[in-house]
């Protein structure tokens, strides 16, 4: 099923032609059509949403933040569950300032060119299958600051530290939430703790989705003990809870909420980070006999949430961090620091099936002319539109690596020679026939050479199966250019355990024949 893009624009700017042609490139089919649904040859409720990758919109020169939140709120409102992306328009100026504008007005990512389209609607189709991607949050009125009350008892005050470092070891977000959970069941008596995060906006209205959940047992008092310790370790806690009406009224309300809600007794209070409401924590006391939470216990919930969203909020900023350490800033490819574990990982694979992996080596045929001629801003572009003829060009389970420069490697698993080598001619071809704008509309010519290696059958081990790749890449330099050549089988002799080695010295770069580095 082909994939689809809306382009949304107002009554002054639409998607502009070389942002749709980018696009049309990369196999991804364009909707153009405005916000009003009479605009629509079909009404927009009526569209398949496995076939909408993104709603994309185009950000004009004239723009406000009031435009950019009423845009962003129609959009919503016409297909909720699908992705909305801002694409920067040539002129505007790429600063964390507009970044943080467009991330409040709504929009989940944003582009800082037209040509990043193609493989970030990639990256967004990824995190939206994984349930990660990010979504826009309400505002927090005013800063807040950490202050326990003053009329804890002794046990509760050494209680709330404990909590509050145990966050600090927490790993990732399901960590924070298992270790919060498990120290709020010891600080405040309840049936139940959970933590819901904001997962999606629908219009103005956030969704709340469980992160954790855990049942306690009021018979006994629970204490922050070797116990304690114990089960930050090794406690699985279940997600398995659905959000009330309380927990929905103090992200509403911004502020903690207690109820009577289905006979139980509720108290909810919102988790900050930053500007941004990022979700709820909820304790629950069923009936029979069960009694409201008091003031007390509700200041003492309110003291400790800014430490539970912190860690939260660290948590997944630890998370982009090890993510962009892998990605290409220019071209939101995979680097080759990730090259390196994707094809130590994939080549195990390969000996424990007895399968294949290709490598495609890809590098431009006198890029350095284009840089000469137009400047390097146009050749930065021009290198971006050729990662959205790439991606394409492959399926799912590859994985393309801007490897440096003009250079980039392509690895296919369970790809033999004959398969790779046509995988690597067709993108060829593709290269060869596109006319690269350079985002000024240029039309700029230029060709590829790619070199071809295949293991087991020419290369031993991965740093051998780049390096292979590498040379018959300049085997086709050698033969005039914007060609493909594979690579000489290896002499079996030379099969040493290098992947060994490889995985052995995992803070070392690894040295290849011609002085290339996999990092």
């Amino acid at each position: 099923m082909k994939k689809t893009v809306i382009a949304i624009s107002d009554e002054t700017a639409e998607l502009s032609s070389e942002s749709i042609s980018i696009l049309q490139h990369a196999g991804i089919a364009v909707r153009p059509g405005r916000l009003n649904p009479s605009a629509y040859d079909c009404e927009p409720t009526n569209n398949d949403p496995a076939t909408i990758v993104a709603v994309v919109y185009e950000v004009p020169l004239g723009f406000s933040s009031q435009s950019l939140r009423k845009m962003s709120q129609k959009a919503r409102s016409l297909w909720p569950a699908v992705p909305l992306i801002a694409c920067i328009t040539t002129g505007l100026d790429r600063g964390n300032e507009l970044g943080q504008l467009i991330l409040h007005a709504g929009f989940d990512a944003m582009a800082e060119s037209a040509a990043q389209l193609p493989a970030l609607l990639r990256e967004v189709e990824e995190q939206t299958e994984s349930g990660d991607l990010p979504r826009p949050f309400k505002r927090l009125p005013e800063q807040i600051t950490f202050m326990l009350p003053a009329s804890l008892r002794k046990q509760q005050l050494c209680g709330a530290f404990a909590l509050i470092a145990s966050l600090h070891a927490a790993m990732c977000e399901d960590e924070a939430g298992s270790f919060a959970v498990n120290g709020l069941g010891r600080l405040i008596s309840a049936d139940r703790w959970a933590i819901y995060l904001a997962r999606e906006n629908r219009a103005d209205r956030l969704r709340l989705g469980a992160l954790v959940a855990r049942e306690f047992s009021r018979d006994h008092s629970l204490s922050f003990d070797h116990e304690w310790q114990r089960e930050l370790l090794e406690t699985a806690v279940s997600a398995a809870a659905v959000a009330g009406k309380t927990a929905e009224e103090a992200v509403t309300r911004m502020m903690a909420v207690k109820r009577s809600e289905k006979g139980n007794r509720i108290v909810a209070a919102p988790l900050f980070s930053e500007d941004r409401v990022i979700g709820v924590v909820e304790g629950l006391r069923r009936v029979p006999n069960s009694r409201a939470f008091s003031r007390a216990e509700l200041a003492l919930l309110t003291a400790v949430t800014p430490a539970i969203a912190m860690a939260l909020s660290n948590s997944v900023r630890i998370a982009e961090a090890e993510r962009l350490s892998s990605t290409d800033e220019l071209t939101r490819l995979h680097n080759a620091r990730y090259l390196r574990q994707f094809l130590v990982n994939e080549i195990k694979r390969a000996r424990r099936y007895h399968t294949r992996v290709a490598a495609l080596f890809l590098d431009l045929d006198d890029f350095k002319r284009v840089n000469d001629l137009h400047g390097h801003l146009v050749g930065s572009h021009c290198l971006m539109e050729v990662a959205g003829l790439l991606l394409p060009s492959i399926r799912d389970t590859d994985c393309v690596v801007r490897y440096g420069g003009d250079e980039f490697v392509v690895i296919l698993p369970e790809a033999g020679s004959e398969d790779a080598t046509l995988v690597a001619d067709r993108i060829r071809a593709k290269i060869e026939g596109h006319r690269f704008t350079g985002g000024r509309r240029l039309g700029i010519s230029f060709t590829a050479s790619i070199g071809v290696a295949v293991f087991p059958d020419n290369a031993p081990s991965p740093r051998q199966l780049i390096s292979c790749a590498d040379q018959a890449m300049y085997a086709a330099k050698a033969a005039n250019k914007n060609c493909v050549r594979l690579a000489a089988t290896s002499d079996p002799s030379q099969a040493a355990d290098e992947l060994h080695d490889l995985t052995q010295s995992e803070k070392q770069f690894q040295r290849i024949p011609d002085e290339r580095f996999i990092s």
